[in-house]
């Protein structure tokens, strides 16, 4: 009976007066594999006793307590037995991982080439397929996004000027948006755009060169 022990935690006893029913679940998915049902002997045997006992009484009634007695017991024992026969009914649909201990279903779960489950060494074709597939949305939602911000910069009365990082003249570092280098006190010249097509602008200009448009608008 030391193998009753494999399945302590994934599986759910069905079982009635009528009959032995098992189902056993896999660790990993949850899927469920449930044995045949097998009926039961006794309790045919203790259903006649009680159907007698109640019509006769008496003595018919004492004998259905005794058999209930002795039915509870052998119950049990058939009972385990039926449990026994479930798990080897039901043994070649699961298999133990060695590094985890968990049962998993051998069809979806397990991975052969590596004899482990598939939770401590994933199939790498579905994992390479799946980070391509992740890979792909976060693709779509940066372009989403770059796309988004476009368009508010087309809208904005003034292009955001970029910051250098050092100074054209000298290559001091910059600490950030200034107009004249620290070190040489050259002017840090900022690129202008026009709102209205985005093309670059000269300094002096007063008028956008490809469309037109005033800088000042």
């Amino acid at each position: 009976m030391a193998e009753k022990i494999q399945f302590t935690r994934n599986y759910s006893d069905l079982s009635t007066d009528k009959g032995y029913q098992f189902e056993f679940y896999c660790d990993r998915c949850g899927t469920g594999f449930r044995t045949r049902f097998k009926a039961s002997v006794l309790g045919a045997v203790s259903t006649a006793l009680d159907t007698v006992g109640g019509i006769l009484g008496g003595i018919f009634g004492r004998a259905a307590d005794v058999g209930e007695k002795a039915r509870s017991v052998a119950w049990e024992k058939a009972h385990d037995e039926a449990f026994v026969e479930a798990m080897e009914e039901l043994r070649p649909d699961f298999v133990q991982c060695p590094r985890c201990s968990s049962w998993v279903c051998r069809k979806s779960c397990w991975n052969q080439k590596k004899g482990l489950c598939k939770e401590c060494a994933p199939d790498l074709g579905v994992e390479m397929a799946a980070a391509q597939a992740s890979r792909t949305v976060e693709e779509v939602w940066a372009h989403s996004k770059v796309a988004e911000e476009d368009r508010e910069m087309l809208q904005e009365k003034s292009w955001r000027e970029g910051v250098r990082a050092t100074c054209p003249k000298c290559e001091a570092p910059l600490s950030g948006k200034v107009k004249f280098c620290p070190e040489c006190g050259a002017r840090i010249q900022e690129k202008a755009h026009c709102t209205q097509c985005g093309a670059a602008l000269d300094p002096k200009a007063k008028f956008c060169p490809e469309c037109g448009a005033s800088r000042k608008t």
